[in-house]
């Protein structure tokens, strides 16, 4: 199974700049093991369970909630039985319809 996760968290009780906590959170799924990319609006990262997933994010969370007050969280879910490696595969995909590699 592929669970891809597409997250963005972040406090908002930390003023304007917040990528001093973000930081923490791409330190966490660094740290994972698990394969990841970084976007300027979030982060994809994917696991082979929910369970890993699930637990990725309450771990990122843990870094934030000892000294943030407010919290903000976006997560997205696509879970597809039977395949791996749809981080890579899925760009794959549509760089071969479009004959071209995308923009990275």
């Amino acid at each position: 199974m592929s669970v891809l996760v597409e997250f963005a968290m972040f406090p908002t009780d930390k003023g304007e700049s917040v990528s001093s906590y973000v930081s923490r959170v791409i330190k966490v799924i660094d740290e994972s093991g698990f394969e990841y990319k970084l976007t300027p609006m979030g982060t994809v990262f994917e696991t082979d369970t929910m369970e890993e997933a699930l637990g990725l994010i309450n771990k990122a969370y843990s870094v934030l909630e000892p000294d943030c007050n407010r919290i903000y969280s976006t997560v997205k879910f696509d879970i597809r039985k039977n395949r791996s490696n749809r981080l890579t595969q899925k760009i794959t995909s549509i760089e071969s319809k479009l004959g071209k590699e995308v923009k990275k």
